[in-house]
């Protein structure tokens, strides 16, 4: 994008975002995720298997997922990411074999997924 320092341009650029994320939580589905880990491993963990079954990213019906990044962070960061963007991402770490047992006994499977791979954008087609 050029570059403009009109407050007018700066002031509607600015109210589209509000209103984009106005419509995320009024109009769309979210699932959340408040993540103790992130600050240690500085990975999302992704679940997509419970006790043999499909679960987390395998069965949610929601458009946008949300990560609150707690622990350290003091839930001062939170992360949204369309869930089709999520999934090609976690595709490509499932098919490296990015996946950890996690959960109750370790019945769960994730797959880790670093957070700079969330804002490297360029790497991902949707």
């Amino acid at each position: 994008m050029k570059f403009n320092n009109d407050f007018k341009y700066d002031l509607k650029f600015g109210q589209v975002g509000e209103e984009l994320l106005g419509s995320i939580f009024t109009d769309k589905t979210i699932e959340v995720k408040r993540d103790n880990w992130i600050y240690r491993t500085g990975n999302i963990a992704i679940e997509y298997e419970s006790r043999g079954k499909p679960s987390g990213i395998n069965k949610s019906l929601a458009e946008y997922w949300v990560f609150i990044f707690s622990g350290k962070f003091e839930d001062d960061i939170i992360l949204i990411i369309e869930t089709n963007r999520l999934k090609t991402i976690f595709n490509k770490y499932f098919e490296m074999g990015k996946i950890k047992a996690m959960g109750d006994n370790n019945t769960s499977l994730a797959v880790l997924i670093p957070v700079i791979e969330i804002t490297n954008y360029k790497n991902y087609e949707r």
